[in-house]
Formats: C-alpha cells, sequence, structure tokens
C-alpha cells in the first residue's frame, strides 16, 4: 500500500470513529433526558406504593375496669338524674382525646357512682357526609357491635387503631379483623355490616344534633344545656356543670 493509500485508510478509519462517537454521544444524551422525564413518575410510584402499604395490624384496647351498666350506646343507670349527650365522630381527633383524657373521669366519677347517665351520639363530619366513608363506615360497625351488646368495647377499640383523618384507619377489612379481635359472632356481624344496617339512624343522630346547633366534635350537652359551644370541653368544666346540675335536683 502507498503512502497516499495508508493515510486516506487512516482518514477513513478516524471519520468513522468520530461519526461512532457522535452517535453514542447523541444516544447518551437522549438516555439522560429519558431518565430525567421518567425519574419523578418512579418517585411518585415509591412513595404511593410506600403511602399505600398495609397499615399496622390491629392494637387491642386496654379493658374497661368499672363495673358499669352498659345498654346500646348508653352507659350508666337511665334514672340517674343528670343526663350527659356525647355528640362524636370516631375519626375525629378531639373526640380521641376527649375520649382518653376526660370520658374515663366522667365515667368513673359521675356514671359508675349512679349520678349521671351517659349517651353517645353519632354526628358524621370528617369524611363530609359520604356514606361510603371512614366514618360512617366505622360508626355502622360500632352499630353493629352494639347489636350483640358491645358498643363500648368497639368504641374503644376504633380510639386505639385511630391513625388520622381518613388515612385507612376504619377500611372495611380492619372494621372486620376489629370485630373478631373483641370475639364479635362473626357471621352475624358481618351480615349487619354489610348490609350497612344502620345509616338511618346514624342520620338521624346527626339530624338530632344539627337541631340541638352541634357544629363540631366533641358536642357534650348536661342536662340538654350545650358545654363550651364551639370548644372540647374539659372535665372540670363537665364537673362543674354536672355538680350544679345535681344541686338544683
Amino acid at each position: 500500500m502507498s503512502k497516499r493509500q495508508e493515510i486516506r485508510a487512516r482518514r477513513r478509519r478516524e471519520r468513522i470513529r468520530n461519526r461512532v462517537l457522535s452517535i453514542l454521544l447523541v444516544v447518551a444524551g437522549a438516555l439522560f433526558v429519558v431518565f430525567a422525564l421518567i425519574l419523578p413518575s418512579i418517585n411518585h410510584t415509591v412513595t404511593t406504593a410506600n403511602t399505600t402499604a398495609a397499615p399496622p395490624s390491629i392494637q387491642t384496647a386496654a379493658p374497661r375496669t368499672l363495673a358499669v351498666q352498659m345498654d346500646g350506646t348508653h352507659m350508666g343507670d337511665p334514672n340517674a338524674p343528670v343526663k350527659v349527650d356525647s355528640w362524636e365522630d370516631f375519626q375525629c381527633s378531639s373526640c380521641l382525646s376527649y375520649s382518653q383524657n376526660v370520658e374515663p373521669q366522667l365515667i368513673q366519677n359521675y356514671v359508675a357512682t349512679g349520678k349521671v347517665y351517659y349517651t353517645y351520639h353519632f354526628f358524621l363530619l370528617i369524611d363530609g357526609g359520604n356514606p361510603a366513608g371512614e366514618s360512617h363506615k366505622a360508626a355502622d360497625a360500632a352499630m353493629c357491635a352494639s347489636a350483640q351488646g358491645r358498643f363500648w368495647d368497639y368504641h374503644d377499640i376504633l380510639f386505639a387503631n385511630w391513625l388520622g383523618e381518613n388515612v385507612g384507619s376504619y377500611t372495611d377489612a380492619r372494621l372486620v379483623d376489629m370485630a373478631s379481635a373483641i370475639g364479635l359472632d362473626m357471621t352475624s356481624f358481618n351480615q349487619c355490616f354489610q348490609a350497612n344496617t344502620y345509616q338511618a339512624q346514624i342520620e338521624q343522630d346527626y339530624a338530632d344534633g344539627q337541631a340541638k346547633g352541634v357544629t363540631g366534635t366533641p358536642t357534650v350537652f348536661v342536662n340538654g344545656t350545650m358545654i363550651t359551644p364551639g370548644f372540647v370541653p374539659s372535665f372540670d368544666q363537665l364537673s362543674q356543670a354536672i355538680d350544679n346540675a345535681l344541686a338544683s335536683q
């Protein structure tokens, strides 16, 4: 091969090499762009997978230690001189606090001593009135437990498994698991729950609450008088109202 032919061959190889490098650079750039575009979708998928992971297993509630008469959503002696009515939503964070910090003192000091007849009412706000929402599902499940004489046990396990508002605390599966955890007759419970048996009664509770001026939860009445309108009543506030009602008998 002549010197001139060698030069032409070398230049041809260089052109081919440069063309291949150019193609590789273009391909690499295109892959970088594609990756940049799909990365947010990958992150979203991972985040969604994490947030939709199965909630924690069902937690049991501490057993009630006081011997108090219970009848459906009522507690105490129906002939007690003072009637206390609480309007709540199982998804409500303030109701959770009230249930854990105020209600036990109320039961110990007034219900168990025969001074107060206590009634729980449904006032469902968190799921916006959606009958398929978690508040309504929890309320219906609680009433199905009530049909077996276990409303207050179910009330306690619902709050023991509160995870937040509309985040899956009270899915159908978890509500069924809670019923099983407190030892309900599951055949009867499932039939009741699947039929949404108590929807009308739950809606009537809401209407009754509205008629009494209830706008938020929890709202508590002592002998028909709303205590601390617009605010969650403390035990001291309820105690004073009950003592005043007892003194006026």
